[in-house]
């Protein structure tokens, strides 16, 4: 069955409808469009907050590459095989995450929330957790 074009209607999640992800570290998610919301099969769009002081675990995605846009907040992301490019991170920076590519964001305020919109290119993301990688102090 194919639907006419113009006939598919538009989904509107609310913030009080979010998808609670798993956490990484200190980090959560927050879906707003996922595959169990929305249906959708090609792009996951999400709302991950890091506290004030602390970080994801380093991590890595085998099955997509993501997209970051900083809302709010300052910090580093840290990223390569060895963590070794640290990039300082405020509100209005973009990040390009390729598949396989060692990353982990860390919020460096003392009281200001990191805040990111994260969007991916599938609609569940395949993640590899390096325990005991990149920053320790803020996980």
């Amino acid at each position: 069955m194919t639907t006419e074009p113009g006939g598919e209607y538009c989904k509107v999640v609310r913030k009080d409808g979010l998808e609670v992800e798993v956490n990484s570290g200190a980090m959560t998610r927050l879906a707003g469009v996922s595959e169990a919301l929305t249906g959708s099969t090609g792009i996951h769009l999400a709302i991950a907050t890091v506290p004030p002081g602390r970080c994801s675990t380093t991590h890595y995605h085998t099955n997509c590459e993501s997209a970051i846009y900083i809302v709010s907040g300052q910090g580093l992301f840290l990223s390569g095989p060895d963590l070794d490019q640290e990039d300082e991170i405020g509100p209005g920076d973009f990040i390009y995450v390729p598949p396989n590519s060692t990353h982990q964001p860390v919020n460096t305020s003392k009281d200001e929330d990191l805040v990111l919109v994260v969007a991916r290119n599938t609609p569940v993301e395949l993640v590899v957790e390096l325990p005991g990688r990149g920053r320790q102090d803020c996980v």
